[in-house]
């Protein structure tokens, strides 16, 4: 039975070529192989489109006076400049050579060489002795193969769909450090789901792997919009995890400004003068070190100094001060952050309450995260919260949506847990709803348009399940007098049920040697 994602794509091919990549494993941990199996893949996309364009070019050489080796070609077209060993038929050809390491090293130096923004970003360390040269030749020759396996399933875009599908099972392969590059796919589609990036500026300050990125250009495209409608600005402390968003968004030919370098967003911001359209963010959840003591009086801490042991408030305070005015910020925090009572998170949170930011909070299941098996929360950000004629929005002043989704979702393996697509569509179309006023209603157990008083009355707590109620049942139409009857006559059948297996069990053991008094 082929396995399906949480974006409704059969996983058959991805799991298949997954299954085959990681035999070739053997002893090497998942944090060390995940570059080794990610830098070829992306090596293999860049040297196909590259040999696309160079068959185009070679197609038109002697009709146009087309050059297929005219650098410039490929530039004009946003397409990297492969030289010739870096290309893939080379490196394929050299596979089965014990010095298919060295190869590999020299072809990603020459591309960071020949195209100034891949400086860096590449892995170069093939070579080194630890690595098993035969498996690092049967590597190569499966992912040599990925187009073709692809066309068995009908698969477009087969690298960029490998590239996404690894880096999720690695960051499962990984267990908690693996979360920290990697958000699961079905959380980030529905905070793209809600705050819908159709145009504008989109920032995420702790960007991991740019799956954020990745899923909102989708969105943009899969409502009719193109490849640089939005403008893309990141930020990531982690060097490691910058190198692999800038292949993960080069790999899907995505521009963005992920600054010249990793660096820690809090105390070197990269785009301090940004003011976003749309954020959308999954920061460390309840960060300790994070060198708060070094800030304490930063423009940034509008409505307080967050406390030097937790940086979530840090968080929420730096999307608030990078949201352009009629901006929203959709991200997910631990639930902590919802009810903390903590003096300065407190007075943090009542503050951001009472000027009326907070837009909505969705509580979801727990088991999302290969970081934390807790549930966390989405919070939801917007300075305006006025009638907008262009989107069909009415006039949500003062209100904020509670939804609670902690029941939602279904075990995609033993620990971990999914949204489908059915409950992603539910929860952005109860937003949006609420939004326009079209057809919204409460509905009791589930979610709740409450007012800032209402917050006021709970102390200004945000967890949902405070606001929603409690589920309402349907009545059966039977008496409860008969309820209770039948439901007595039930519990004393299983009574003398219980009464009947216990002697059973006396007699067993008497036979052992066990007696009972």
């Amino acid at each position: 039975m082929a396995i399906k994602s949480s974006n409704g794509a059969n996983l058959g091919f991805e799991n298949k070529l997954w299954q085959m990549a990681d035999k070739l494993r053997g002893h090497m941990d998942a944090a060390e192989y995940k570059h080794v199996v990610l830098g070829l893949i992306f090596l293999k996309y860049i040297s196909d489109a590259f040999q696309e364009k160079y068959e185009e070019l070679k197609a038109k050489e002697e009709t146009e006076f087309a050059d297929p080796e005219d650098r410039d070609e490929y530039i004009a077209a946003n397409i990297f400049w492969v030289p010739p060993e870096a290309r893939w038929e080379h490196i394929q050809a050299q596979a089965p050579q014990p010095t298919i390491g060295r190869v590999i090293d020299e072809a990603m130096a020459a591309i960071e060489r020949e195209n100034p923004s891949l400086k860096g970003v590449l892995p170069k360390d093939y070579s080194r002795p630890t690595l098993d040269k035969t498996r690092l030749g049967e590597l190569v020759k499966l992912i040599g193969d990925i187009n073709l396996k692809a066309r068995e399933y009908g698969v477009k875009d087969p690298l960029g769909r490998v590239y996404e599908y690894f880096l999720g099972r690695f960051a499962a392969a990984e267990g908690k450090g693996g979360g920290e590059f990697y958000t699961p796919q079905c959380v980030v589609q529905l905070l793209v789901e809600m705050i819908e990036p159709y145009r504008g500026r989109v920032y995420d300050p702790c960007c991991g792997s740019g799956g954020m990125f990745v899923q909102s250009e989708r969105f943009v495209e899969a409502h009719g919009g193109k490849l640089g409608d939005i403008a893309i600005y990141g930020q990531e402390s982690n060097p490691t995890t910058w190198r692999l968003a800038k292949m993960n968004l080069a790999i899907r030919r995505i521009e963005a400004d992920l600054g010249p370098h990793p660096d820690d967003t809090f105390h070197n911001d990269l785009h301090r003068d940004l003011k976003a359209d749309f954020i959308l963010a999954n920061p460390p959840f309840n960060m300790s070190d994070w060198g708060g003591e070094r800030l304490r009086d930063d423009p940034r801490w509008k409505y307080g100094v967050p406390p030097e042991n937790n940086a979530n408030y840090a968080w929420i305070q730096h999307f608030i001060y990078h949201l352009a005015p009629n901006g929203i910020a959709g991200f997910v925090m631990a639930n902590g952050s919802l009810s903390t009572s903590t003096k300065a998170e407190y007075t943090i949170r009542k503050g951001i309450i009472e000027d009326d930011l907070v837009d909505c909070i969705v509580a979801l299941p727990g088991q999302l995260f290969y970081t934390t098996q807790i549930p966390v929360c989405l919070w939801f950000i917007t300075r305006n919260k006025k009638s907008d004629p262009k989107r069909g929005y009415r006039d949500r002043t003062g209100e904020t949506l509670f939804i609670d989704a902690r029941r939602m979702g279904h075990l995609v393996d033993r620990v971990h847990r999914e949204l489908s697509q059915e409950e992603i569509r539910l929860i952005a179309d109860v937003y949006h709803a609420w939004k326009k006023g079209d057809g919204y209603k409460d509905k009791p157990g589930w979610w709740k348009s409450a007012t800032i008083d209402d917050i006021r009355q709970h102390d200004y707590v945000l967890t949902p399940g405070r606001y929603v109620g409690t589920e309402e049942k349907e009545d059966d139409g039977v008496p409860f007098e008969v309820k209770m009857r039948e439901l007595t006559a039930q519990l004393k059948e299983q009574f003398e049920e219980s009464r009947r297996l216990e002697d059973i069990i006396k007699k067993n053991l008497e036979t052992l040697g066990v007696w009972f008094d």
